[in-house]
């Protein structure tokens, strides 16, 4: 019985920030079945050892400064494909890839959430079976735990998003070593590793990075005249 009360505890700890304030998500569409707060709690009380650890990358990221930036039970949050590929819905990265995500998650902190406010996390780290059945890169840095793909909690046209995003990106993304990538709607990447965009199309309004980075450099010679 304490045992089961303390995994109970431990299980609506890790996800009481998704919980403190009530909001109208636009998420529901991007999140798999099973992947969902509900799926979440039955995968940990299912992994009473993972969702241990998950307490654990929890207290980490908090003391790195980064433990609010979204639900830390997000990030454990695996892939889209992770039944189709015969994976866990969830799954914590191993100790060693901890600190990588950390500074992804001050560039999201820092850069994104100012520009378009808050976020869910749908993946972080991919274990290599996973992201190799998933169709992921094989240089993918979700699986050393440092991308993240995100949507915004709160409606945004594709276009604006892409503008707003592409902005933030012009300005700090290369003194940061920040990528962005865009998927399907909403749905975007950001990692701190290498500078780059992807997944842009003309058609779809993705020359807004260009003139972003256009914009900053008229500026910024304007600024030296």
């Amino acid at each position: 019985m304490r045992r089961a009360l303390s995994l109970a505890l431990l299980i609506c700890t890790v996800a009481s920030a998704s919980l403190s304030q009530p909001y109208a998500s636009t998420a529901g569409p991007y999140v798999i079945a099973g992947q969902d707060l509900a799926g979440y709690r039955s995968w940990a009380a299912a992994n009473p050892a993972q969702a241990a650890e998950l307490a654990g990358y929890a207290g980490y990221l908090t003391s790195a400064g980064v433990g609010d930036v979204v639900p830390v039970w997000q990030l454990a949050r695996t892939a889209s494909d992770w039944a189709k590929c015969g994976q866990p819905p969830f799954e914590v990265p191993p100790r060693t890839l901890w600190p990588n995500i950390v500074n992804s998650l001050r560039f999201v902190r820092d850069e994104v959430k100012p520009a378009v406010g808050e976020l869910e996390a749908l993946s972080a780290y991919r274990n290599p079976a996973l992201n190799q059945c998933a169709g992921g890169s094989p240089e993918s840095v979700h699986m050393t735990n440092t991308g993240i793909d995100l949507v915004p909690r709160y409606p945004f046209e594709r276009t604006a998003l892409m503008s707003r995003l592409c902005t933030v990106h012009a300005r700090a993304g290369r003194a940061k070593n920040a990528g962005l990538g865009f998927y399907v709607g909403i749905r975007f990447h950001i990692d701190v590793w290498k500078y780059r965009t992807w997944g842009i199309t003309a058609e779809e309004g993705g020359d807004q990075c260009a003139i972003a980075l256009e914009r900053r450099e008229a500026a910024r010679e304007l600024s030296h005249q």
